[in-house]
């Protein structure tokens, strides 16, 4: 009898396109072998061009009929390039967040992988000082954890600061990666040729990992929500070293480079080891400067002995250079970074390293968090309250609530740390999901700052300066000390207008006035990049009284140079540091003692470690007082404490100065008088009689078009569909036009989906979003689904 031909397998393929579904193609030709595996990339057909795909699935039928099915071109990967449980994670997430699963996958993976290079990786080297450099660098390290070089001897170095700190970082680390150098300085390739001409520098290949046997990892536990906001501050020098030795850490003493715990680090380094093998989600809330880094680091010294591996993730890298080498120093390991600083092949060769096991310890910002790992042993998430960990536009993903979903499903323990944790992540503890560990003294010995609210009504007060600051940044230049000063504005002045007729300079392309910026005589808007040259008369009524309204880091910064004579003034802000090494600079002469004020933004607050700093002032703290998002109140208590903690944390006492109109605010009052951990207990009863996340799903549709209308007759298409096809448990509001409503040229309106759970919303937007892209009014915008929105505009 003649045996009829075995069906083909059809190879479910996602394909980096903005469709919602998988691909159906047949093997390269019939009877290919050996099968291909999920996970493994192919070279496909697609319309009249071809596209590098990762298989998702295989299946025995399709929906498709058989003779209308294409063949694979080209299986790129034999072996599977992304293994099962990395797989598991992006199909999860494509489906969570609601993005097509081609982008999602695509999107993950380094530039060189999705053009189809091999995913191979390049040799790794350390660069380390001879016995030569050794001796051309005198004294010890200027950083925490790392020399910044500006003690270098006369000779060898004389005149190359930047050689010098390299050098310092090689001798502080024992050795460093060329990702420890980028981090440092952006120019770091030419003085590092330098150094090894002189015979001060080598290169080595770096060691192998330190991996033992260990244990596979426990049952997973079930996750609860994991939390979904953000904020600011990096890791490294934002926590600092332990203080007296504990009993019951045979290392507590420490030896060199290992400073010894206090009772609440060793509490919390206890705490984590046991759950070493299993899941379990803690979060660990320390003030600034308690230490949480000693606790990461000495959790991982026991992961990677036990032959696992370590994923930390953190807000932005290239805030915190000091992080890879403290790292460097304290882990016998190979420690890698990945983040967008890197080129395509740094970052396609630390990828490999973690996906084959021969990274220990990875360390990335939010993408970092789909990177295979060969041994996952821990997840740390620090700032895990940073808004930078949500994703804003494309595939908007959580990386702290994907860390979670990861840990669990790897039966890992995860770590979401913060002096300011989330209210979610507050709301997960008050359910008992995730257990608290507190680290409530600074590291050290080091006293909390003292805040004093400064009452501007009614006082002198000019370009942001009050009296009472003038007069304490005096003193602290009179000291010796450093001030940062607060104000969440860049430029000159945010509004330029006629005194005479009451004509503001607007963007013509946003719903936003242009910010007048000083330095390059320009109006900018801070929404689509759009600058003019100013005019120098109202286009209204020809008056040529144009004034300059309210404040920004210029402005802020020329004042203070003109009321204190001498005073060293630098801005640390976007425009400040956009040129390449602009930021080290600025970090390097503060080092050094070079300045005595730091104006700044949020940039201020991403965890970086001044020991000389003594006081810290916050301009205008109304600001975000009255915001219109509900987190409004939530990020700026966060804010307020983060920036707060960068004073006195070195053996100087600190203190911060709150300027404000509203002294009696209750948000204000609440926090200086009750803490943090009140206002979060207030601010969830608040949530949760107004059914607002934690309590509560929310799901945000966006649409933009250049015709005012086309938005809101799509979403009002959209909401018409909900209705005729009603989910328990789950409502659709609006739409309504976006609080900015024209921005870059595009009219914008978005519509809200509310749900009493994440079940609920989950169990509905499939089905509705499917029927959204039928409607022909879809075809006329741009529209977009962000689920657990951090941002309602």
């Amino acid at each position: 009898m003649r045996k009829l031909p075995r069906p083909e397998p059809i190879l479910q393929v996602a394909v980096p396109v903005p469709v919602r579904r998988r691909f159906d193609y047949l093997p390269p030709q019939p009877g290919w072998s050996p099968p291909v595996p999920p996970g493994a990339r192919v070279r496909v057909p697609f319309g009249r061009t071809s596209a590098v795909g990762v298989v998702v699935g295989i299946a025995a039928t399709s929906a498709v009929d058989a003779s209308r099915l294409k063949r694979v071109s080209e299986v790129i990967d034999i072996e599977p390039l992304l293994d099962p449980a990395t797989l598991k994670l992006l199909v999860w997430a494509s489906g969570y967040f609601q993005h097509p699963i081609g982008e999602v996958v695509a999107g993950t993976l380094p530039r060189l992988l999705r053009l189809g290079r091999t995913p191979k990786a390049q040799r790794s080297v350390r660069y380390a000082a001879t016995v030569a450099g050794k001796q051309a660098f005198a004294g010890p390290p200027g950083r925490e954890g790392a020399g910044t070089g500006a003690s270098a001897g006369a000779g060898a170095l004389a005149g190359a600061p930047v050689q010098a700190r390299l050098l310092g970082l090689m001798l502080a680390g024992g050795g460093v990666s060329e990702a420890v150098l980028a981090a440092e300085h952006s120019e770091w390739r030419r003085p590092l040729r330098a150094l090894i001409a002189k015979g001060l520098a080598e290169a080595h290949d770096e060691p192998p990992h330190g991996g033992g046997d260990g244990t596979t990892g426990g049952p997973a536990g079930t996750a609860g929500n994991a939390g979904v906001d953000g904020g600011a501050n990096g890791m490294g020098a934002d926590d600092g070293a332990g203080g007296t030795g504990a009993a019951g850490d045979s290392n507590a003493a420490g030896g060199a480079g290992r400073p010894g715990l206090n009772a609440d680090q060793q509490r919390a380094v206890d705490a984590l080891r046991t759950a070493l093998g299993r899941f379990r989600p803690f979060v660990l809330e320390g003030v600034t400067g308690s230490g949480k880094t000693e606790v990461y680091l000495r959790v991982i010294e026991q992961v990677v002995a036990g032959g696992r591996q370590a994923l930390v993730l953190i807000p932005e890298i290239g805030l915190t250079p000091q992080l890879l080498a403290r790292f460097h120093a304290r882990l016998s390991c190979r420690v890698e970074a990945f983040h967008s600083g890197l080129s395509d092949g740094e970052r396609l060769s630390a990828w490999s390293h973690a996906r084959n096991g021969s990274a220990d310890v990875l360390v990335g910002t939010r993408s970092a968090v789909f990177v295979p790992l060969a041994r996952p042993g821990i997840f740390i998430v620090d700032e895990e309250h940073d808004l930078s960990f949500k994703q804003q536009d494309g595939f908007r993903y959580s990386a702290r609530d994907l860390a979670v979903v990861r840990a669990r499903d790897a039966g890992a323990p995860i770590v979401l740390g913060s002096a300011t944790p989330s209210l979610e992540a507050v709301d997960n503890v008050r359910r008992g999901r995730y257990r608290l560990l507190t680290l409530p003294r600074r590291a050290g010995g080091a006293a909390p700052p003292r805040i004093d609210v400064v009452d501007l009504r009614s006082r002198p007060f000019d370009s942001g300066l009050s009296d009472v600051l003038v007069e304490a940044l005096e003193q602290v230049k009179a000291r010796s000390e450093q001030a940062l000063l607060f104000i969440n504005r860049r430029g000159y002045a945010p509004l330029s207008l006629c005194h005479a007729c009451g004509w503001v300079a607007q963007c013509g392309r946003c719903d936003a006035h242009l910010v007048f910026h000083r330095g390059d005589e320009r109006l900018r808007c801070h929404h689509c990049g759009a600058e003019r040259v100013p005019v120098t008369e109202c286009p209204e009524c020809s008056s040529r009284d144009l004034r300059r309204i309210g404040l920004g880091t210029e402005r802020v910064a020329g004042a203070l140079e003109s009321r204190i004579e001498g005073l060293r003034v630098v801005r640390m802000d976007r425009d400040a540091t956009r040129r390449r090494g602009a930021l080290e600079a600025v970090l390097d002469r503060m080092h050094a003692g070079e300045v005595d004020v730091v104006v700044g933004t949020q940039m201020l607050a991403k965890g970086h470690h001044f020991p000389n700093v003594t006081l810290v002032a916050i301009l205008d703290a109304d600001g975000g007082l009255f915001g219109v998002d509900f987190r409004a109140t939530e990020r700026m208590a966060q804010l307020l404490l983060q920036v707060a903690g960068r004073a006195g944390r070195g053996d100087r006492p600190g203190r911060v100065l709150l300027q404000t109109h509203h002294p009696h605010h209750p948000l204000l009052r609440g926090l200086l008088l009750h803490g943090y951990r009140k206002f979060c207990d207030a601010a969830l009863d608040e949530r949760r009689r107004t059914r607002l996340p934690p309590y509560a799903s929310l799901a945000l549709v966006r649409a933009e078009a250049l015709e005012a209308e086309a938005p809101h007759a799509f979403l009002a298409d959209a909401a018409r569909s909900a209705d005729e096809c009603p989910s328990a448990g789950v409502s659709v509001l609006g739409p309504v036009p976006s609080p900015m409503e024209r921005r870059a040229g595009r009219y914008r309106a978005q519509l809200l989906v509310d749900a009493e759970s994440r079940v609920a919303m989950q169990r509905f937007l499939p089905g509705w979003i499917a029927e959204l892209e039928a409607l022909a009014s879809a075809r006329r915008v741009r529209w977009s689904v962000d689920v657990d929105p951090q941002e309602m505009a």
